[in-house]
């Protein structure tokens, strides 16, 4: 996908946007496994080849209901979702554990996935996030953000922009 996804608005490890991407994986009639197309950290030639063999295919995407918590939420009891998020804030980046309460905006700069949610010993509600970064950051990779805040956007933008694939 980073390889190849190079059309448009996609440019690699330069980022993208969730829909385009599903668009292309419809397009290219599949992805390949991490095991056999690794994810290396860089943009790379595309390998043809390599990309053509698919492991898992969509037929189509569904976007959440903008600025809607609760849509959000019923999409995320079904499946995992790609949410868009402001990961700019220094907050944010230095995230290590608990529910993340912190100072974020919304200018939405960063991919992740919203696989739950739950509320914390404390009474605190919040969405459970995938990262991409890697195991040593935050909860071995994830973090848990607040919801139900006041904003319509959710915290850091959680809820602006989601969507995810259909079978």
């Amino acid at each position: 996908l980073v390889d190849c996804d190079t059309k448009g608005v996609d440019q690699g490890c330069e980022g993208g946007l969730m829909d385009d991407a599903f668009k292309f994986i419809i397009q290219n009639n599949g992805l390949n496994t991490e095991a056999n197309y690794p994810f290396k950290g860089v943009d790379g030639t595309c390998n043809a080849k390599a990309a053509s063999s698919h492991a898992a295919t969509i037929r189509g995407y569904e976007d959440v209901p903008a600025n809607n918590e609760k849509a959000l939420q019923k999409a995320v009891t079904n499946q995992p979702v790609s949410v868009a998020i402001d990961a700019s804030g220094s907050d944010f980046q230095f995230y290590k554990s608990g529910v993340f309460t912190g100072s974020c905006g919304t200018e939405l700069d960063h991919g992740v996935t919203a696989v739950g949610y739950g509320v914390s010993d404390d009474g605190t509600e919040y969405w459970l996030v995938k990262n991409s970064w890697g195991t040593e950051w935050g909860e071995e990779g994830y973090i848990r953000m607040q919801r139900g805040v006041d904003s319509e956007e959710g915290l850091c933008g959680i809820a602006m922009q989601a969507s995810y694939p259909t079978a």
